[in-house]
């Protein structure tokens, strides 16, 4: 995939292929992705006051643990705090080498000024062999769900219908590796890809939740066209 910022933010499967999300450090507990492996506040953990608990679910039970019941999908998604805490999460299930803010010569490009400031982003990560994953952060997710869409509406119809961001409550990720997106929609992963395409209908069986934004919904349905 093309890897230009422009081309990037250009469609869904483009936006997809920048905000990658993997993790480093395998050393972990793969099952949990890295994150709540020890219930202590150690080198694994980031021993914030919220760890194991919903508003923090990636730790100490994970994106399965126990959640109370008539949550959104939303709220059952991990949320990772910090880009060590993505990559690590993201690392559980995907190759993703060692975390770093320079893409290098042969990774992905940076996002868009204008989106970054949208969107609420605080911090960019890139991994993965040659860095073709990245890692974004972000404040409010709700303006990073708008504007993502508002990128994607500028596309009309055309683009991948079948396409999005893989994100979390407070992180998303695209990568240029359409099996390491496919990893993270995966029950055990428990993030959900973000679809704003107005042509997006998913085979039956598949997930299509509400999003914070209308036009758009979480879905655990992807395919790379």
């Amino acid at each position: 995939m093309r890897t230009h910022t422009r081309s990037l933010l250009a469609s869904a499967t483009a936006v997809t292929a920048l905000l990658t999300l993997t993790a480093c450090g395998s050393g972990e507990n793969q099952s949990l992705g890295g994150i709540g492996s020890d219930t202590g506040t150690g080198a694994r953990t980031d021993g914030g006051p919220d760890e194991g608990t919903l508003a923090n679910p990636t730790k100490n039970g994970g994106a399965m643990g126990n959640a109370p019941e008539g949550i959104t999908a939303f709220q059952k998604l991990p949320k990772a705090g910090t880009m060590a805490a993505a990559a690590r999460f993201i690392g559980g299930f995907t190759d993703c080498g060692q975390i770093s803010a320079d893409y290098g010569e042969e990774g992905p490009t940076g996002l868009d000024a204008a989106f970054n400031k949208a969107a609420t982003v605080t911090e960019t990560g890139y991994c993965g062999r040659q860095n073709r994953t990245t890692i974004i952060l972000y404040k409010d997710a709700k303006a990073f769900q708008t504007a993502f869409k508002a990128e994607m509406a500028k596309q009309g119809n055309k683009g991948n219908p079948d396409g999005g961001i893989v994100v979390g409550q407070d992180f998303a990720m695209g990568s240029q590796d359409a099996d390491s997106m496919s990893a993270l929609l995966q029950p055990q992963a428990g993030l959900l890809m973000l679809n704003c395409h107005p042509g997006f209908k998913p085979p039956g069986g598949f997930r299509k939740e509400p999003a914070l934004v209308k036009g758009c919904v979480l879905t655990d349905y992807y395919k790379d066209h």
